[in-house]
């Protein structure tokens, strides 16, 4: 495997840029944007639950960050609480359709 850079994988100040760009446009602050958050969460989600299931995990944390808000601290506690519902997920919790 290369450590070259493709379209699929960003090098950091990439990653960096992006953020700012979109920051920028949607006007937000640094930190509305916890990119070493979001990475953690797609990280739990993707190892806990599956892959595909990262970017919902994510994009669930920003409707209820927003929802709470959209401060800072909503952010980070949205981020916490899709991460606790993976330790969920593993130990089994019922399902919340079925509830079996």
């Amino acid at each position: 495997m290369s450590d070259t850079p493709t379209p699929r994988t960003l090098p950091p100040e990439a990653l960096d840029r992006w953020a700012e760009l979109m920051r920028s446009h949607f006007d937000l602050e640094a930190d509305q944007v916890p990119v070493t958050g979001v990475l953690d969460l797609a990280r739990e989600v993707a190892g806990g639950v599956a892959r595909p299931g990262a970017p919902l995990g994510a994009f669930v944390a920003g409707l209820v960050a927003g929802r709470a808000g959209a401060g800072p601290e909503d952010v980070r506690a949205a981020l916490a609480a899709v991460v606790d519902l993976v330790a969920r997920y593993d130990e089994g919790a019922p399902d919340p359709v079925t509830g079996a």
